[in-house]
């Protein structure tokens, strides 16, 4: 395995320091470090170096939607994005409700060598809503599922998620909630408020959201588990978050990166490329889940990358399939709306998008400090240059980014997983 010497990289944006990475961990920091003759220097002059990526929550679409993406294209993505571990949701045909299907696609992962890959199990069978699916097979499986979620719907049955959490307490895992209750969103297209009035389409109130996540903290507390809550998208779900951690109650967070940037005023264009789940919201949600990540109410950043073939995007909105990517875009973003307006700071990206991702999902190689001994998963980036997102220059299977002839901030220059090159001079090494 070659060693690297990376040289003058500012560490988490803190002090410049070099880092040799040599037999796939990090070997030494500091300066005037001693490093083999046959190393390979990088200049990281003006570079960031961070902790590589964990993205809690991103679909892969594999097995069943190979035309939307596959665990190979994906993670391809997720090493241009800076990411060395991303959790595959469980939404595939067949359901990855099963220890087979996890450990189909964990293995996948692991062929494709360019991020860790761990697979996230169903809670209900086919994602159905009315039978635990096999979450102690699958916890047990090669793969060592410790997530599980039904994303994409709700586990809206109350008994039925308070028996999947008691389930996971056993062996430590996590329910990841799709906070939706179902017969509050029939036929919803975007937020709900005057503005879904004014353009025709069916709205989606927030309290379907805040609803669920209200039941689930309580219900959590009942039992003693652990709750994760994806994709945040309202104040009041984060006022709800809040409120339960000052009470000491155990429950975890996330945002997307389209949630910290974009409002439901991207609706008027009728562009099915803005249509998500959960609906972009206001203006006042998206300062206050902000607000919420820099306070750390929202645990972490996670990208939701859903990625479509043009046949399902490219057609009237109301027949569109919900979803965005943003595995690629998801530094320069949270850059964007965080970094570059003071709310965070480059050590807490390191929290939010590496140290916090990894810990809940219990990715134990990855979410360590820059330190020796630590694995090499590093990623280095560049917050000076500005670049505008073409959808063409993207290395996912699918097109569609909300971001298209945007002008975001920063790059990923060059992305390690344990010591190997993914990406090197900001391009996919192979």
């Amino acid at each position: 395995m070659t060693a690297y010497l990376i040289t003058g990289a500012s560490i988490v944006g803190g002090e410049v320091a070099d880092l040799l990475i040599d037999n796939g961990e990090i070997v030494a920091t500091g300066t005037g470090l001693d490093a083999p003759a046959d190393a390979q220097t990088i200049d990281a002059q003006g570079l960031v170096a961070l902790p590589g990526l964990v993205d809690l929550h991103t679909h892969l679409r594999e097995p069943g939607r190979e035309d939307a993406e596959t665990v190979f294209t994906g993670t391809r993505a997720a090493a241009k994005g800076g990411f060395t571990a991303v959790f595959a949701m469980a939404n595939t045909d067949p359901v990855a409700d099963t220890a087979g299907v996890v450990e189909q696609v964990w293995r996948l992962g692991r062929d494709a060598g360019y991020a860790d890959v761990y697979p996230i199990g169903a809670v209900t069978v086919g994602r159905k809503g009315t039978q635990l699916a096999e979450l102690g097979a699958m916890a047990d499986s090669a793969a060592r599922v410790r997530v599980f979620s039904d994303d994409g719907d709700c586990v809206w049955d109350a008994a039925l998620m308070r028996r999947a959490l008691e389930y996971v307490k056993a062996f430590g895992g996590v329910i990841a909630q799709h906070a939706q209750e179902p017969r509050l969103t029939q036929g919803a297209q975007m937020n709900e408020g005057a503005l879904s009035g004014v353009l025709g389409l069916t709205g989606w109130p927030s309290v379907a959201e805040e609803a669920i996540i209200a039941r689930d903290i309580l219900l959590n507390a009942h039992v003693g588990s652990k709750l994760h809550v994806c994709h945040l998208s309202t104040k009041g779900s984060v006022e709800i978050v809040r409120a339960a951690k000052r009470r000491g109650l155990e429950v975890t967070a996330e945002v997307t990166p389209h949630h910290l940037l974009l409002t439901e005023e991207l609706a008027t264009s009728y562009n099915p490329v803005y249509k998500v789940n959960p609906p972009l919201r206001t203006k006042e949600d998206v300062e206050a889940v902000r607000e919420g990540l820099a306070d750390g109410t929202i645990d972490i950043v996670a990208t939701d990358h859903a990625p479509h073939p043009v046949e399902d995007k490219d057609c009237e909105w109301s027949a569109a399939a919900f979803g965005m990517t943003g595995l690629e875009t998801a530094l320069s973003v949270v850059q964007h709306a965080m970094i570059d307006t003071k709310l965070l700071t480059w050590a807490d990206v390191a929290d939010r998008m590496s140290y916090r991702p990894a810990a809940i999902g219990q990715a134990a190689e990855h979410g360590r400090p820059l330190e020796a001994g630590a694995p090499a998963n590093v990623v280095l980036y560049d917050p000076r240059v500005e670049r505008i997102v073409v959808p063409e220059d993207s290395v996912s299977l699918s097109r569609n980014t909300p971001f298209e002839g945007m002008t975001l901030p920063g790059k990923v220059v060059a992305t390690f997983l344990r010591g190997t090159p993914t990406v090197l001079d900001g391009e996919l090494t192979r």
